[in-house]
């Protein structure tokens, strides 16, 4: 991944995972925001370290700056939340971290969100109306809760950033780019 056009020195984003992230759908786009000058907090729930999965057995580990007690979402200029099926499925059953997750969608902040990553915005229940897309095996429950699907490497909805899988990495991570540059959509 390479530097965007995109300076990012004066944003905050916040990362929302916990164990069984997939790797690289958390590492790339932390390297390249953190490339172009932003500021990235990797926040778990109790802000222990989390270990992420790479193909098909555990990743490395890596250490969490916060848990969702040390942080208000207001501090933050985006959330990023990266897929993972453990991780996701983890993450929608803690209502703080549904709770946190709303703030972002509900004040129009840019929002990034991979693969099943988008588990998650489902249970804030303002997804209906929203085009994204997901890794297709959660796109019928996206469809179910009224999102407008698409089967595409990245969908952009008024800051809100979208992307299947690790191979679009390069095109979700160009968006998410601009799009944080780009601040709250009105």
């Amino acid at each position: 991944m390479k530097k965007s056009n995109f300076d990012l020195s004066n944003k905050r984003v916040a990362v929302l995972a916990t164990n069984g992230f997939e790797q690289s759908e958390l590492m790339t786009p932390v390297e390249i925001l953190q490339l172009n000058g932003a500021t990235v907090d990797i926040i778990s729930p109790d802000g222990d370290a989390i270990r992420g999965w790479d193909d098909e057995e555990w990743g490395q580990k890596i250490r969490a700056d916060f848990s969702l007690d040390d942080v208000l979402p207001e501090d933050y200029d985006a959330i990023f939340l990266p897929g993972g099926v453990m991780n996701s499925d983890a993450l929608r059953t803690l209502p703080q971290a549904v709770e946190f997750t709303r703030h972002f969608l509900e004040a129009k902040k840019p929002t990034f969100v991979i693969c099943h990553g988008a588990q998650i915005l489902i249970e804030t229940g303002l997804v209906n109306g929203r085009k994204m897309t997901s890794f297709e095996s959660i796109a019928t429950d996206l469809k179910n809760a009224g999102a407008k699907w698409q089967d595409s490497e990245v969908v952009v909805d008024q800051g809100f950033v979208t992307s299947r899988s690790p191979d679009d990495l390069p095109a979700f991570c160009a968006k998410v780019c601009e799009e944080l540059a780009e601040g709250v959509h009105a």
